[in-house]
């Protein structure tokens, strides 16, 4: 060992010996370990004593870790086993750091003294250790917003002292564990001390166990939410007397429980878009209920049931498509405290009679596609009456005519005032509502109950924000103010408000204050205010001004020992040299490569050349890797016969999806080539962006821009939580053909998909349609030809019929595919469903003689009801016409569109060639899960099947 290496090593010696006198010693390596294996700590974290050394988020006593606070530091790594060496450790808090990734380690078990386990907002994946159900000293566990799959665990039954349960927004499956009796294994119906159940927005499957709920529990909050649990909420629910909020909205639940009414202190129960069937469960007696969703179920055909009218508290009725029928009753109207009424979609008649009105409160009727025939009197005050699609607004001379126009319920936020109109920051800065530029906390408050909101009421969050402002003053922190904005209603029914925390005293906030503002919060949503509802946050990272501040303000400790400190630095010299020769190694690699990009291309691919590449990138296998969290589980979001897709996240933020081939599904090395040259010269705003690729290690992956909302065929089946209307059905049809026409007129040369499906079809953040999946595509490379020879490829029940036969493929093949594509948007069908074809079935239903060509029995009810279908025989006649057995008959992509652009106008849409239309409304399905579509969707990057095989639907 060389001189300078023997120094070295006494010194650390004599460094660690140091610190065994302040911060124990388990704890302190512990954490230098901790520190190694993350990117991103607070600059505080210097020296190897953290307690002496009073390290940003470290809190101890005695010389032990009591507290781990590091929420929204921007941490970057995993968390590793050594996690388990706090045996003091009471709070840990690493959440809203989005880049902490990897599984939660099987050590977490070890922390015996724990008593609040916060890690949401962060990337962890694969299961919850089975071990945290050793951790009896837990009152809080908050895991929500995070990627973690398989089922939930039994034993965390075992925590006794367990106050608050979330495991909100992950991809949880399997049944709702319960116990088994005979003490061989726990369940969630052990928790008799726990008050929040948050298990909604995950995979949870199965039927209710009866066993869940037993009437020695304390709950108040049961949030089921957004999963895929079937079968009747069984009866024991009722026996929960404790019980505030209830929900279990989008699941594919067929029953209710005749004792639902026993829950006497309920606020809230939404029980929308399942398969509820039989009567509407009778809830008088529930005195306490201000908020009632039964919206898109099927129940028994049957007038508003009278007890609804007996909720003397009830605020917000929301029965939409709920098969109610009959005259609107009069006292319905009579309630003191109601808001807002929405029963549109349903069958009432008669008159409407609303003179009844006993509420100075009242905001909204929403009465829409129902066949009332006449209104007694006009609303005063500002009550908004929606009455579009009833029989009444023929009678224009009636009713006024704003009342039957298509318009949206008044929700619209107005901002307070801005009072500091003189005040000039920094772009980077914001306004406080006391006038001062900083640089606030940020984040989206997330609330999951909706009783007590009004959206359009500013008021209300002005005292929303108050009341946090009193909340972490308590906490003494140095807070100048509180906001809150912009209030949105997810896809999931939860309402979002953007939050801004300001400083005190200063521009922003330091690195202490940043982890205990988030503290402060995280622990407010596990025991909120009666009037805030059961609630939690997404903080944003916060800027570069907390490091600055701290590295100004920090004052040093003192030199301990003036040779430990002298070799930390130069060892940490040292090893700083080292790694920076590794990365300029590494650099002048990368630059090389980036010289020739495709010098390691497979010489036998084809030709042996690189593509010819236009605007995609070639990603190295360790950058998707890196992306994709090492291709983990919880980053796939689908799979066909190619392989899998997973969802990824550049270095920028931008989200992707990255198709990767399977070895038994890969195509020739020249096909890959051929489609990477074809798919990177197609650009087009409704065309799927290909961003790259990856060709090595064995692996053929393609890089796509991720689509948020999923396929058109989860549209239309409501696997993906959202429902199109006729307007928006519309709008994507468009969208779709406009993709297709730039393939076949414009691309050089010209372009036929040959598998054009529903599965094909995305929906961006705007339900703009974007063609997906280029992987059969064929370019017409001789102009004067109609036709291409080829091996025939495509799914069947789209494939056109034409070129089965004859194995002759033209754009005219397109055309057909998108004519089932067209009838798959009426229907709701699957093209092939149980042994009949959609082609055929429609065909033999037409009847032009008959309003809506005697479609009704075949048309989706989603689309509107039956109401307000302008254009609707128009399209069905294209759509036949595209489906036409000679494609000689079938009009070209081109005319299409101009086809589809009259049945806009028609239908009274404002558009353009160079816009998409605006005025496309969706709405929530009968099912939702996660804040994206079914896995099963595929996202649409179906990939290619195997060369000589035709997909099966």
């Amino acid at each position: 060992m060389g001189q300078w290496s023997q120094a070295l090593v006494l010194l650390a010696f004599i460094q660690f010996s140091v610190v065994a006198a302040f911060t124990d010693v388990l704890d302190s390596t512990a954490l230098l370990s901790l520190k190694a294996n993350w990117m991103n700590v607070p600059s505080s974290w210097v020296g190897s004593d953290p307690c002496g050394d009073l390290w940003v988020g470290i809190e101890c006593n005695n010389s032990r870790v009591i507290a781990i606070i590091l929420s929204n530091m921007n941490l970057t790594g995993q968390l590793s086993g050594d996690i388990g060496a706090f045996s003091e450790l009471q709070n840990l808090d690493l959440s809203f750091n989005t880049n902490m990734t990897g599984i939660l380690p099987q050590e977490i078990g070890s922390l015996k003294n724990l008593q609040t386990l916060s890690l949401m907002g962060c990337g962890f994946t694969g299961p919850i250790p089975s071990t945290i159900g050793s951790l009896q000293q837990l009152i809080s566990i908050s895991l929500n917003s995070n990627k973690f799959i398989g089922q939930i665990p039994n034993s965390i039954g075992n925590l006794s002292n367990l106050y608050y349960l979330d495991l909100t927004d992950n991809q949880l499956e399997g049944p709702i564990p319960v116990s088994d009796g005979n003490g061989t294994k726990s369940g969630l119906d052990m928790l008799l001390k726990t008050r929040h159940f948050h298990l909604g927005n995950n995979k949870l499957s199965g039927t209710i166990p009866p066993k869940l709920f037993n009437p020695n529990m304390n709950l108040i909050h049961v949030l089921f939410d957004s999963n895929n649990l079937d079968g009747s909420i069984p009866s024991t629910l009722g026996l929960v007397q404790t019980l505030q909020m209830v929900r279990f909205d989008r699941n594919s639940l067929s029953g209710l429980p005749s004792n639902l009414n026993n829950l006497t202190n309920v606020i809230e129960l939404s029980l929308s878009n399942n398969n509820l069937s039989g009567l509407m469960a009778n809830l008088t007696g529930m005195n306490s209920l201000n908020y009632l969703d039964m919206s898109n179920n099927s129940f028994t055909v049957s007038d508003v049931p009278p007890w609804i009218a007996s909720l003397p508290l009830l605020t917000t009725l929301m029965m939409e498509n709920t098969q109610l029928q009959g005259q609107v009753p009069v006292d319905l109207f009579s309630l003191p405290d109601l808001k807002k009424v929405v029963l549109r979609n349903n069958h009432f008649n008669g008159t409407l009679d609303i003179s009844n009105t006993n509420s100075n409160r009242l905001q909204l009727i929403d009465l829409r596609n129902n066949s009332i025939s006449n209104v007694a009197q006009i609303p005063g005050g500002n009550i908004t009456l929606l009455l579009e699609g009833n029989m009444v607004c023929d009678k224009t001379d009636q009713v006024t005519k704003s009342y039957c126009t298509a318009s949206s319920p008044n929700s619209s936020y107005f901002p307070p005032p801005n009072n500091c109109m003189q005040i000039s920051c920094n772009s980077d800065q914001v306004t406080s509502p006391n006038c001062k530029c900083t640089y606030p906390y940020k984040g989206i408050i997330v609330f999951r109950g909706l009783a007590s909101f009004d959206l359009g009421n500013t008021t209300y969050y002005a005292k929303l924000a108050k009341s946090l402002m009193e909340t972490l003053q308590s906490s003494a922190l140095p807070v100048d103010s509180v906001s809150l904005s912009n209030p949105t209603v997810d896809s999931f029914g939860n309402i979002e408000l953007s939050l801004e925390v300001f400083p005190f005293g200063q521009e922003c906030f330091n690195q202490t204050a940043i982890t205990m503002v988030g503290f402060a919060l995280n622990n407010l949503s596990f025991d909120p205010p009666r009037s805030f509802g059961p609630f939690y946050l997404i903080a944003y990272t916060y800027g570069n001004c907390a490091a600055a501040l701290n590295k100004s303000s920090r004052t040093s400790n003192g030199i301990i020992i003036g040779v430990a400190v002298g070799g930390s630095v130069l060892l940490l010299l040292v090893v700083l040299a080292v790694v920076y020769a590794f990365h300029q190694k590494k650099i002048a690699e990368r630059a090389s490569e980036q010289n020739n990009p495709f010098a390691h291309w497979d010489q036998n691919m084809g030709n042996g050349s690189a593509p010819q590449l236009q605007a995609a990138k070639r990603f190295s296998f360790e950058e998707l890797k890196k992306y994709t969290n090492n291709f983990s589980e919880a980053n796939s979001i689908g799979s066909g016969g190619y392989g899998k897709v997973y969802q990824g996240t550049l270095p920028t933020g931008q989200l992707i999806a990255i198709k990767r081939a399977q070895s038994d599904s890969m195509q020739g090395g020249l096909e890959f080539k051929t489609e990477i040259e074809l798919l990177s010269r197609v650009h087009h705003k409704n065309l799927v962006s290909l961003l790259g690729f990856c060709f090595e290690q064995g692996e053929q992956m393609l890089v796509y821009e991720y689509i948020p909302n999923g396929t058109l065929m989860g549209s239309v089946s409501g696997k993906s939580g959202i429902r199109l209307d006729w307007m928006g059905r519309l709008k994507v049809t468009l969208g779709a053909a406009r993709g297709l026409v730039y393939l076949h007129e414009h691309a050089n040369p010209p372009i036929i998909h040959r598998d054009i499906k529903s599965n094909n079809i995305l929906l961006d953040e705007s339900f703009n349609a974007k063609v997906a999946d280029f992987g059969l595509s064929k370019s017409e490379f001789d102009g004067e030809r109609n036709s291409i020879t080829t091996q025939v490829k495509g799914t069947l029940g789209y494939l056109d019929p034409e070129y089965y036969m004859t194995q002759q493929l033209t754009k005219k093949s397109d055309v057909y595919s998108f004519g089932v594509v067209m009838l798959e948007l009426i229907t709701a069908r699957k093209p092939i469903q149980q042994g009949k074809y959609i082609v055929i079935e429609v065909r033999k239903a037409i009847n032009k003689s008959k309003d809506l060509y005697n479609l009704h029995e075949i048309l989706d009810p989603f689309i509107g009801m039956g109401k307000n279908l302008e254009g609707l025989e128009e399209f069905v006649d294209l759509a036949m016409r595209c489906v036409a057995d000679s494609g000689d008959k079938r009009p070209t992509m081109d005319e299409v569109v101009k086809e589809i652009e009259n049945i806009m106008k028609l239908s009274g849409m404002n558009l353009s060639a160079d816009s998409e239309p605006t005025t496309a409304n969706y709405y929530e399905a009968s099912k939702s899960n996660s804040h994206h579509p079914s896995s099963n969707d595929v996202f649409g990057y179906s990939g290619s099947f195997p060369p000589s095989s035709i997909e099966p639907m």
